[in-house]
């Protein structure tokens, strides 16, 4: 005889899984960047990392203020409609990228052409340099923008449609599911887009990459629903779904169409300390995506196809975050609520980056030891961040659960742009004030690049030549390795401050 736990369904895991495949693909069209630009982009377009920096900050900042609107989008369009605005809005912008260099080449040249051999002739034909460096950045700042918007809706439809098909008890379960897509596309990225661009050129990366966003977004129109009405949703998972909704809940359904201010919101200490905590943590994240490729090629002299398995490993580790949904679980079912067990939990994750302090202090046993630390944080971070994202479900009715994870991500971007800016600022600097030239600091040496810009290649050149060089840029890897391994404990210090105890909020 069946029981009943027997007759519940499971569909609810298969929406699970297709916002899986969404952050995948997210995350696969924001690591394309990373992954071409030190070998294929800088050549062709003279960057060095303050220009990379920039980029990636922009878009840290654009994402910033889109996710600030983006909740408020999904909440006014509500999940389906939302989710298909976000994925084709950034599949578009991940496309973008690839026509950056013809734009170039047609601004800088006045050669306008769809052939991108030609276009790539006529940009290093150029003779004005500063012009190239500041057009590409421009056009990619551009394309990273549109990106941006689009994927800033990305992880407020996610919450949201976690919160409709999931009792409070699973959805940390479920959101670190979901969000293990980050590791999965940041794993998948490195085997798959160096090698399309050495085969087929970077442009055909973005493209290729891109376009499998508009795949997701023709099962999503076809396969959505909500669970109340989805034929595929029977009774007792239904029952399940909605098993701990209480009267705010209630109220929400019956509301769907009132609008929350950013200033209702905000008069919560709970938003706050959501906020804060993705201040102090979301840019941690992005600087290992965005500029470990680079690490292995600046401190460690690999090429983007070379640093493929290293990078591999690296994210497959940070599938252990797939822990980060079960433990608080284990406290919440031994009688804790869900904000203290996720609290516990997260104070947990919050230590383990801290091996990151020993990264690069232990670097020269070999490669493989910052790899093997940067996949461990790497995994706490996401862990860290399945649990914060579920406390918004915990303690906000339904129809608040976007905007505020919309607040949240924008703090997040916020503090993503810093971390990114200041990684290129430092990375430069490191170049120029703490390296030396056979033995002889290179600022003495080369007193003339203090202030200006270091020609392409310029080490390697010295290299070459039979000059020993001994590179800085090791030391500003370690102050931002530094500031990364300490960010977790200082973000849960400041939230459980702020919110001490669980609360429910029911007069939003």
């Amino acid at each position: 005889m069946n029981t009943v736990s027997n007759r519940i369904g499971n569909f609810r895991w298969t929406i699970c899984g297709l916002l899986f495949i969404a952050t995948t693909i997210n995350y696969m069209d924001r690591q394309v960047l990373s992954l071409t630009w030190k070998d294929f982009i800088a050549p062709e377009f003279h960057w060095n990392n303050n220009d990379y920096g920039s980029i990636t900050a922009l878009f840290s900042i654009f994402y910033a203020i889109s996710m600030l609107f983006a909740g408020r989008f999904v909440d006014w369009l509500d999940t389906k409609k939302g989710f298909l605005w976000a994925i084709g809005v950034w599949s578009v912008g991940a496309c973008l990228h690839a026509f950056c260099g013809i734009a170039t080449s047609g601004i800088v040249t006045g050669h306008w052409t769809m052939n991108l051999e030609h276009a790539k002739t006529f940009i290093k034909a150029s003779d004005n340099i500063s012009l190239v460096i500041s057009t590409s950045v421009t056009l990619f700042i551009f394309a990273r923008l549109v990106l941006a918007i689009g994927e800033a809706g990305s992880f407020p439809a996610a919450i949201k449609t976690t919160a409709e098909y999931f009792p409070k008890k699973d959805r940390a379960l479920a959101t670190s599911i979901f969000n293990a897509g980050a590791t999965v596309g940041a794993m998948v990225a490195p085997i798959s887009i160096p090698f399309i661009a050495k085969a087929l050129g970077w442009e055909m990366a973005f493209i290729i990459i891109g376009a499998l966003g508009f795949i997701w977004m023709g099962i999503w129109i076809f396969y959505y629903k909500k669970p109340e009405v989805h034929p595929k949703v029977n009774e007792h998972e239904l029952n399940y779904i909605k098993q701990d909704r209480d009267n705010a809940d209630d109220a929400d359904n019956q509301d769907s169409g009132r609008k929350l201010s950013f200033i209702q919101c905000f008069k919560y200490k709970q938003t706050w300390a959501f906020a804060f905590g993705k201040f102090m943590t979301d840019g941690v994240w992005w600087f290992f995506l965005f500029w470990t490729p680079a690490y292995l090629s600046s401190v460690y002299g690999m090429d983007s196809t070379q640093s493929a398995l290293p990078l591999f490993i690296l994210y497959a580790i940070t599938l252990l975050s797939i822990i980060g949904g079960w433990l608080p679980r284990i406290f919440i079912d031994k009688g804790m609520n869900p904000y203290a067990g996720r609290m516990r939990a997260m104070l947990i994750f919050a230590f383990f980056p801290l091996l990151a302090l020993l990264a690069q202090p232990l670097g020269y046993i070999s490669y493989w030891v910052p790899v093997l630390i940067i996949g461990i944080a790497g995994a706490a971070h996401q862990s860290w961040s399945a649990n914060i994202f579920s406390t918004v479900g915990d303690m906000f009715p339904k129809k608040a659960i976007a905007t505020v994870t919309g607040i949240g991500g924008m703090a997040g971007g916020v503090g993503s742009f810093f971390i990114n800016k200041a990684s290129g600022v430092l990375f430069d600097f490191s170049h120029k004030a703490w390296s030396t030239v056979d033995g002889v600091p290179f600022l003495t040496k080369f007193p003339e690049y203090k202030e200006a810009r270091l020609p392409d290649g310029f080490f390697k050149t010295l290299e070459n030549s039979g000059v020993k060089v001994v590179d800085g840029i090791d030391k500003g890897y370690m102050i931002m390795f530094s500031i990364c391994a300490v960010s977790y404990l200082i973000a849960w210090v400041v939230m459980k401050a702020l919110v001490p105890k669980y609360r429910v909020i029911k007069d939003l």
